[in-house]
């Protein structure tokens, strides 16, 4: 079992995400369990999801968390898990960068629709 860390960003969307869902809000409890689901297994496979070509990586991931690596997780047909591996083969762990949906993860890697 890895441990599974989030970037600041990503726990802040990640409390607002939590808020949404305890008003109610389906699709917001429908996303808390698709990132549930993907934690379950990421903890036991960190490679589950998909290596992110280097040159598609956006440069904000570069500056703010000096990744050396990067992965996508489809959590469904329209969202997307973002993280990294850090650590080594004693003590590796995960660190959740952000989720988006389908959409602006094709814009912020530059893929064409």
């Amino acid at each position: 079992m890895h441990e599974i860390r989030y970037s600041a960003e990503f726990n802040k969307d990640y409390v607002k995400l939590r808020k949404r869902a305890d008003k109610g809000n389906s699709e917001a409890e429908y996303l808390l369990e698709l990132i549930s689901r993907a934690t379950a297994k990421l903890a036991e496979n960190p490679e589950a999801g998909k290596k992110i070509p280097r040159k598609l990586w956006p440069k904000e991931y570069i500056q703010k968390y000096g990744v050396n690596n990067l992965w996508k997780y489809n959590l469904d047909q329209n969202w997307r898990l973002i993280y990294t591996i850090a650590g080594n083969q004693v003590n590796l762990f995960l660190i959740y960068l952000e989720y988006m949906d389908h959409k602006n993860y094709n814009r912020k890697f530059r893929y064409k629709s």
